[in-house]
């Protein structure tokens, strides 16, 4: 029975569909496996705030009568900005501790109707602010890989649960590459999609323009999968779009001969670990082998793209963070006054990180410094938003490093923020574009740690996006490799 068990914890997504449309396993068999996997595990990796044995029972009975689709019987994690009725969602704050949501988030309702089984809400930096789930209000999540290195941010607990084995599939949100940094720490594989491809209904706002759900899976075919159950239009959200959801799954198994690869300069620059170039230039060559034209190309606004991402992020964060005054719902601290309440409440509720940002929005927002700071911030997005244009009037995709570096230690970064912002150099301008970018396995430094490679496209030509990621997948392998845990 152990073995039967290992062998179904590691199963993908599209595996486990096939073995249990075929009755060769049930649906109780791949929970219990993915249960017994958190039991085991969870403990030294922490990446849930909370684990819904209970409700997953009680999901599967009601599968079981009333069947499902495409996911029926498929265990996935839930990052814990994204609401889920009745099920707890904390955001790793306690500000919002106690908060259990009244109604699902559009991505979940839209699992739920395919039949999928929630196992869990995963840990991720405070309000997802941060790269290296050390933010969290509650504790640190551990990569899979080294129980000593962060598992990246902010959806680190989704990526360490689905490197470990604790679940085939997850959900996470990507603010400034908080899905695809830690699918790199992690070895995994993390896409965000295209601004407005999938609903933001339910999903607690960190920067509403910048702010993406996607998902984490252990191979591009169950990215693509899960990317189809959640993608269309939602009359919930203003900012998704109306149009029609392709295939992703059949567009995989076409060929990249003749596909125009662009390699920007600006993302092979001094601060890029050596450990991390060579792998990743090892994966162009490869994509160059499949067929694919490679050339050099510009993203010259590319050096601004932090800088105005954190004037827009903190600005966006501090309008949509103004709702925690512990008047309407979390936390409330009882005082004098209502002003002393608001302000007890969000210092005791808000961690150090939060605040920072909330701060320095307010600061860019602020009468005499909005222009200076906020107005030419979306100034120079314009012009990253340009640059990324231009250049797919030349390629169709865009191959970079995921991240500068690989996982670093566990309290290296957390003292420095500047650091620690640096550390999205190469996810940030996709979300200040809103194009999609995938990061996909590409290998491993001498000490064992993964790699990236990010993978940016055109506006909503996810297909093409995907397509590139599973034919490097597929000549490689390096999906297949498991943490030694």
């Amino acid at each position: 029975m152990e073995g039967r068990q290992e062998e179904l914890y590691w199963l993908g997504i599209t595996e486990a569909i096939t073995l249990l449309r075929r009755g060769e396993v049930k649906p109780s068999e791949l929970l219990e496996a993915c249960l017994q996997r958190i039991r085991a595990l969870d403990g030294r990796i922490r990446a849930f705030v909370t684990v819904t044995e209970e409700y997953a029972l009680s999901r599967l009975e009601e599968i079981n009568r009333d069947g499902g689709g495409l996911l029926w019987g498929i265990p996935l994690a839930i990052k814990d900005n994204i609401c889920t009725r009745g099920v707890r969602t904390t955001c790793s704050s306690k500000i919002l501790e106690g908060f259990v949501p009244p109604y699902e988030s559009t991505v979940t309702e839209r699992l739920l109707k395919e039949g999928y089984i929630l196992v869990g809400k995963t840990n991720m930096d405070e309000f997802a602010m941060g790269s290296s789930t050390e933010n969290s209000g509650f504790f640190t999540t551990a990569n899979p890989w080294s129980l000593d290195r962060v598992p990246g941010g902010s959806s680190g607990g989704s990526a360490a649960a689905v490197a470990s084995g604790m679940v085939p599939g997850a959900l996470g949100s990507d603010t400034g590459g908080s899905i695809r940094q830690p699918a790199a720490f992690c070895g995994v594989v993390g896409l965000k999609p295209t601004y407005g491809r999938v609903s933001r209904f339910g999903l607690v706002a960190f920067a509403s323009s910048l702010d993406q759900i996607g998902p984490i899976t252990r191979s591009v075919k169950d990215a693509a999968l899960l990317l189809e159950v959640i993608s269309g239009h939602d009359p919930m959200d203003s900012t998704s779009v109306e149009l029609t959801v392709p295939s992703y799954t059949n567009a995989l198994d076409r060929d990249i001969k003749g596909l125009k690869v662009g390699i920007p300069k600006e993302y092979f620059i001094e601060g890029l670990d050596p450990q991390v170039e060579r792998p990743v230039r090892d994966a162009i060559d490869v994509i160059r082998d499949l067929g694919a034209e490679v050339k050099e190309i510009n993203l010259p606004h590319t050096p601004y793209a932090v800088a105005t991402y954190y004037i827009i992020a903190t600005s966006e964060a501090s309008s949509n963070l103004a709702r925690y005054d512990g008047v309407k719902y979390g936390l409330r601290v009882p005082s004098s006054g209502l002003l002393q309440m608001y302000m007890e409440t969000r210092a005791k509720g808000f961690g150090q990180e939060v605040k920072r940002r909330i701060m320095l929005g307010t600061f860019a927002l602020s009468a005499g410094y909005y222009e200076a700071y906020y107005r030419k911030a979306q100034q120079v997005r314009t012009l990253i938003k340009t640059d990324f244009e231009e250049a797919f009037n030349r390629v169709d995709v865009i191959l970079t490093p995921t991240t500068p570096t690989a996982a670093f230690r566990i309290g290296e970064k957390i003292e420095d923020p500047l650091q620690m912002y640096l550390n999205d150099i190469f996810t940030i301008p996709v979300n200040l574009a809103g194009i999609p970018a995938i990061s996909v396995p590409c290998g491993f430094t001498p000490e064992g740690l993964p790699v990236g490679l990010q993978i940016i496209g055109r506006a909503f030509d996810e297909e093409t996006v995907l397509r590139v990621a599973y034919q490097y997948e597929q000549k490689t392998g390096w999906h297949l490799r498991r943490p030694p845990l």
